[in-house]
């Protein structure tokens, strides 16, 4: 289970000093039936397709050895048995939770469960174990499928329920195994949905509860009352790694999207629209004489994309996606991943203060040779792995730019990262000269002594670094 750092802590205070005494109307059960009132029913139907994942990952480290074992005297009377450095290897295990989608063996968790795991193994709730092999994983989305060889077992299944159709205040029950203590089953309601802004990945749209998620918990289940999946738990806000009440799970209409994409081999594919654009915060809506803030001002269209085929121009406030409100980029970027390539999907704007709905098409994003450069040498961005940005090499690394070069991949403790480089920074400017090319940045950096001032654009503000 992912944890975050927590927001900071609340004075207790005691309820009397704030309010005056009241007497509570309470009544007491009239019924035997309110007093049986149970989950329990809910929890047997739904608790067998919730498993138990365990991963095995053969991890090697170098032996901290005694400085003797390289002295040459010493190696005179040992030889090189005891020389230092030799990789040792070391099994490291973990666990979560996942869900059965289909019969035949087919099941979602997180991807941070499962990544770089050697082995993978599935306990069901009634102690039959499977091997299981990756069938997909996305890391953005930080959901992965996994397929059981069921050798014609039927297993039981969760349906996924329209998680558009939840409320705040909603009743839920998270199944999981946290901190492998056995299948465990918390109670709760929704406490938010269409959360952004969390911190969490690149890629954030959540639901938001209080039942108790605890590590372990990943990739397990939120259920809604009617027995249906709702939510996939993927992290906490938390100071001590447990539970405090604020929880998150990706949305059932994201897995269905991944699902109807990869269950069977294939691949998903986020439309793109060809458009970009910042969220209304409450100062841009006060400047537009906006009743209230939200929505996503488009201030870029990709010439010929789809959204300038529709008819969407700069100053458009796209307020919704198929009816669905869209506060801001993530909702947005959720509502359009959540739709299939090759169909369409209506905008719902807001232009000069009038509602306008446009049909756009949903497409693929384009690709263009990347021309991958890795860089080296003594100079800062050895060790950055540059391309020619694209719009799909943009879209995978959350970009809202179409050309440039940009930083795809950094080496671990490279120059680049150790100046503080990272993925996704588009290098617009080298001592004054401005970068049109991957080759063009390689050829500047190979030719170009210190000192260095290179400006970076990250997230949309400029930063610049200033090397010797």
């Amino acid at each position: 289970m992912k944890s975050a750092a927590a927001i900071l802590a609340s004075s207790f205070v005691t309820l009397s000093l704030l309010v005056a005494p009241a007497v509570a109307q309470e009544t007491v059960p009239t019924s035997q039936g309110q007093i049986d009132l149970t989950f329990a029913p809910l929890v047997k139907a739904a608790a067998p397709a919730v498993v138990n994942i365990y991963t095995r990952t053969v991890v090697k480290e170098r032996q901290v050895a005694s400085p003797f074992f390289d002295d040459p005297f010493f190696r005179q009377f040992f030889g090189d048995q005891f020389k230092s450095g030799q990789p040792k290897e070391r099994v490291q295990g973990s666990l979560g939770s996942g869900v059965i989608l289909r019969p035949d063996g087919l099941i979602v968790t997180n991807n941070h469960v499962i990544n770089g795991a050697d082995q993978i193994r599935v306990v069901l709730n009634d102690k039959r174990e499977f091997p299981a092999k990756v069938v997909a994983a996305e890391e953005r989305l930080d959901l992965a499928l996994l397929r059981v060889d069921t050798k014609g077992a039927v297993l039981p299944t969760l349906s996924l329920r329209d998680s558009d159709d939840l409320d705040v205040g909603d009743l839920v029950l998270a199944i999981g195994n946290p901190f492998g203590v056995g299948q465990t089953v918390t109670s709760g309601i929704v406490s938010g949905v269409a959360r952004t802004n969390t911190g969490i990945g690149d890629f954030g749209y959540f639901i938001q509860t209080d039942a108790a998620i605890n590590p372990g918990n990943s990739g397990g289940a939120l259920i809604s009352t009617d027995g249906k999946l709702i939510g996939i738990p993927t992290a906490i806000f938390s100071k001590t790694g447990g539970s405090v009440g604020i929880g998150f799970a990706i949305p059932s209409n994201m897995v269905a999207a991944v699902v109807k994409a990869e269950g069977d081999g294939g691949k998903l594919v986020r439309p793109w629209i060809g458009a970009a654009g910042e969220e209304v915060t409450n100062d841009i809506a006060q400047s537009l004489g906006l009743p209230h803030p939200g929505g996503v001002v488009v201030q870029q269209l990709y010439p010929d994309g789809p959204a300038e085929q529709a008819g969407l121009k700069p100053g458009d406030i796209v307020v919704g996606v198929n009816g669905r409100t869209v506060d801001d980029p993530e909702g947005l970027r959720f509502r359009l991943a959540t739709l299939p390539v090759g169909e369409q999907a209506k905008l719902n704007i807001l232009r000069k203060g009038a509602s306008v709905d446009l049909s756009i098409d949903l497409v693929a994003p384009p690709e263009k040779p990347t021309n991958e450069v890795l860089l080296a040498g003594r100079q800062p961005l050895s060790g950055a792995l540059i391309i020619n940005l694209s719009p799909a090499s943009a879209d995978e690394l959350n970009i809202s730019a179409w050309d440039g070069v940009a930083i795809a991949k950094l080496k671990r403790n490279s120059i680049a990262d150790r100046v503080g480089f990272e993925a996704g920074d588009i290098i617009v400017k080298v001592n004054d000269r401005d970068i049109k090319s991957a080759a063009d940045l390689a050829d500047i950096m190979s030719n170009t002594p210190a000192p260095w001032s290179i400006a970076v654009n990250r997230g949309g503000k400029v930063k610049t670094f200033d090397l010797d």
